[in-house]
C-alpha cells in the first residue's frame, strides 16, 4: 500500500525532529541538551517532540530500531534446514558487509557512538537492551522447541547467541572509537564472525533447525 500523504508527512516530522536532536546531542553532549532546545531546532513545539519520542533517550535509542526483539525476529524469519545460530551468524555477515545502520558501520556513526558512550543513561539502556533481547530469545526458543518451563537448554543456547551478537557489536564499537575506517572494521569483524563460527560447537550451530518445508504433490 502506497503511503499516504498523513503518514509520510509523519515521518518526515519525525524523522526531522531525530536528525536535529542527534545533530545538537553531538555537537553538545547528550546531557547537555534540553527537550525545548531540540523543539527549537526542528521547528516544533516540545509537545510534538513528546508525540514522537515519548523520552529524551528514545531519540537516540527509538524502540523501533533498539528493539529487545531483533535477535527473535532473526530468528523466527530463518530459512528452512537453518539454525538459530547460523541465522544470527548470517544477518550479523549482511549487516556488516553492508555497513548497516543496525551494527554501527553507517556513515558518521562514530561521533554519535562517542556520545552515547559518554552518557550513562545510554550506556545504561544499551547494556539493558543486550539481557533483553536475550531473554526474549530464549523465550522464542523455549516455545518453538517445547521445552519445560525448567528446561534450561534455551536459555543456555539464547546466552549463546546473544553474546556473539554482544561480541560483534562490542568490538564495532572498539573500532570505531579508536579511529578505524568502516570498510577496515567490515573486514576484521567478518574475520570475527569466521573465527565465533569455527569455536562455536556443534550442539549450538545445529539448535533449533528450522525443518524443511514438506513438498507439495
Amino acid at each position: 500500500m502506497a503511503e499516504g500523504l498523513r503518514e509520510r508527512k509523519k515521518r518526515r516530522t519525525r524523522q526531522s525532529i531525530s536528525e536535529a536532536a542527534l545533530g545538537l546531542f553531538v555537537a553538545r553532549g547528550f546531557d547537555s541538551v534540553t527537550i525545548a532546545e531540540v523543539a527549537a531546532a526542528a521547528e516544533v513545539s516540545v509537545n510534538t517532540v513528546y508525540n514522537y519520542f515519548e523520552s529524551k533517550e528514545d531519540l537516540v535509542l527509538p524502540p523501533d530500531e533498539a528493539s529487545p526483539q531483533r535477535l527473535a525476529d532473526i530468528v523466527r524469519a530463518r530459512e528452512p534446514g537453518e539454525s538459530a545460530a547460523g541465522a544470527v551468524l548470517g544477518r550479523l555477515r549482511q549487516e556488516v558487509r553492508g555497513r548497516e545502520r543496525q551494527v554501527g558501520l553507517s556513515p558518521g556513526f562514530g561521533r554519535v557512538l562517542e556520545m552515547m558512550l559518554a552518557a550513562p543513561t545510554l550506556t545504561a539502556r544499551l547494556e539493558g537492551l543486550g539481557r533483553r533481547m536475550t531473554d526474549t530469545l530464549a523465550a522464542t526458543l523455549a516455545e518453538e522447541s517445547g521445552a519445560a518451563p525448567d528446561d534450561p537448554l534455551p536459555r543456555v543456547m539464547a546466552w549463546h547467541i546473544g553474546s556473539l551478537h554482544a561480541l560483534v557489536l562490542g568490538d564495532i564499537a572498539r573500532r570505531t572509537t579508536a579511529g578505524e575506517r568502516p570498510e577496515v572494521i567490515a573486514e576484521r569483524v567478518l574475520e570475527l564472525l569466521d573465527t565465533v563460527e569455527s569455536v562455536l560447537g556443534e550442539q549450538v550451530l545445529t539448535y533449533a533447525v528450522r525443518e524443511e518445508r514438506p513438498c507439495s504433490g
